[in-house]
C-alpha cells in the first residue's frame, strides 16, 4: 500500500474512531487496523486470494472477507491461522516501532 493510501486510511480511521470509541478503544482499534492492513498487503503481495487463504488456513472465506473489511473483530487464533498460511507470525514490539 503506498504512503498516500496509508495516510488517507489512517485519517479516515481516526475520524471514525473519534466518534465511536473512548481513548483506550481508539488505541486498540488503531493497532487492529494496522494489523489487518498488513495482512491484506501480505496476501496481495503474494498474489493469494481469500479463497486460497481459506484452503491454506482452514478459515472460511466469508470470515476473511469480514475481517479485511473491518466488520468483525477476529479471534487471535483466526489471525494466527491466516498469518501462518502467509508464512508470517506476530511479534511483540514497542509501540514506538509500530507508529513509525
Amino acid at each position: 500500500m503506498d504512503k498516500q493510501k496509508k495516510t488517507y486510511g489512517k485519517a479516515m480511521c481516526e475520524e471514525i474512531q473519534s466518534t465511536l470509541y473512548i481513548t483506550d478503544e481508539k488505541e486498540d482499534n488503531g493497532l487492529s487496523v494496522i494489523l489487518i492492513n498488513d495482512i491484506i498487503d501480505a496476501r496481495k503481495r503474494e498474489g493469494i486470494t481469500q479463497r486460497q487463504i481459506e484452503s491454506m488456513s482452514g478459515v472460511k472465506q466469508p470470515i476473511i472477507s469480514r475481517m479485511e473489511r473491518g466488520t468483525t473483530d477476529p479471534k487471535l487464533s483466526t489471525v494466527l491461522k491466516i498469518l501462518s498460511s502467509l508464512g508470517k507470525t506476530l511479534q511483540i514490539v514497542p509501540l514506538q516501532e509500530v507508529e513509525k
